[in-house]
């Protein structure tokens, strides 16, 4: 869809993106064409192209009920530092503030890859490829945690210390703001975590979000990871908190929050257990207590969930598939208080 033919596909404003691009981004050919990218539950994502080059445009989503959630700059900032190390990430093109769109919003440059979202899309692969791709997403996950944030400029991106307790405390707070009925299992659960809160188990840069869909694999060989996507939710803290929340993704109770087909949720993925002593074996970490950590990714998913729902609710959501969202917030909820009782059986420690 050309600028003359919409100059106002939902969240854009073409004529004013083409003025920023023959500002910003050389080489720009001068006339835009735009598309929504399906999947998105939080930040709109749309893939934009003049003819001859593609970038992709992140911006908040139009109801954004949870605004911490949704910080371009931030976002922006880990991209761009990430660039040339062992860490596979778009090339970083420009970050504008309100005054283009109304909201801030980054662009990066178009990777050529394929997105695996759904269990039918997991399924077309090879067994053996699949079990290949889902140990290459935690060895890229423990090489992420292994990058020295000081080294690339990040050492203000966060504040480590004290982060698992700030989480519990910021998703309680988020769910008080989506919230769209009383849920006790949720209070439970904040209760509980509020109550076990370790200290951390190291530092790192975490990525937040971490799963097969966030991710862009090779065409040709579903195990090579050509970029990380995603980034909103980065920040410096436990990286123990990506794992938890890698391995919580395989739960089939997340899959209403993906239209009901969601990859990570495959029985044909290697078992959650494995995953983590691959990344155990990965990245030298010690996987103690790990059950908080599986409690507090729960509880940060049905928040999220609800989060969606909410905006569903509202119509603010774009795209397909936002009718489920909110049926799987009691039974992750609940899934968080049985994780937290019992760990991941046949985990390392």
């Amino acid at each position: 869809m050309s600028a003359a033919e919409n100059s106002t596909l939902d969240g854009l404003d073409l004529p004013a993106l083409e003025r920023f691009f023959a500002a910003r981004v050389p080489g720009f050919a001068g006339h835009l064409s735009a598309e929504l990218l399906q999947g998105g539950r939080s930040n709109l994502t749309f893939v934009l192209t003049d003819g001859r080059q593609r970038w992709v445009l992140r911006r908040p989503p139009l109801g954004g009920l949870t605004p911490s959630a949704h910080d371009m700059g931030r976002e922006y900032e880990v991209v761009a530092a990430l660039g040339g190390t062992a860490v596979p990430v778009a090339r970083a093109v420009a970050l504008a503030g309100p005054d283009v769109l109304g909201v801030p919003f980054s662009v990066v440059e178009h990777v050529d890859g394929r997105v695996i979202s759904t269990t039918e899309q997991l399924h077309a692969l090879p067994p053996a490829d699949i079990a290949r791709c889902a140990y290459a997403l935690v060895d890229v996950l423990a090489r992420l945690h292994q990058v020295e944030p000081a080294a690339i400029g990040l050492a203000e991106f966060g504040r480590p210390e004290g982060y698992l307790a700030r989480q519990v405390r910021r998703w309680y707070d988020q769910w008080h703001r989506v919230q769209t009925r009383p849920l006790e299992d949720i209070d439970t659960l904040h209760a509980r975590l509020a109550e076990t809160c370790p200290a951390e188990s190291g530092a790192s840069i975490v990525h937040g979000d971490y799963r097969i869909d966030n991710t862009l694999l090779d065409r040709d060989d579903p195990a090579v990871v050509r970029a990380v996507v995603d980034w909103e939710m980065a920040t410096l803290g436990d990286p123990l908190a990506d794992l938890g929340l890698h391995l919580v993704y395989s739960d089939p109770a997340f899959a209403p929050v993906l239209a009901g087909s969601a990859a990570s949720t495959s029985e044909l993925l290697p078992p959650a257990a494995d995953i983590a002593q691959r990344y155990a074996d990965a990245s030298g970490r010690e996987l103690t207590q790990l059950e908080f950590y599986l409690g507090l990714s729960y509880f940060k998913i049905s928040v999220i969930a609800e989060g969606i729902h909410a905006r569903h609710l509202q119509g603010m959501t774009r795209g397909t598939g936002f009718d489920s969202v909110g049926e799987a917030v009691a039974p992750l909820a609940a899934a968080g208080l049985r994780a937290l009782s019992r760990g991941l059986e046949g985990a390392p420690s």
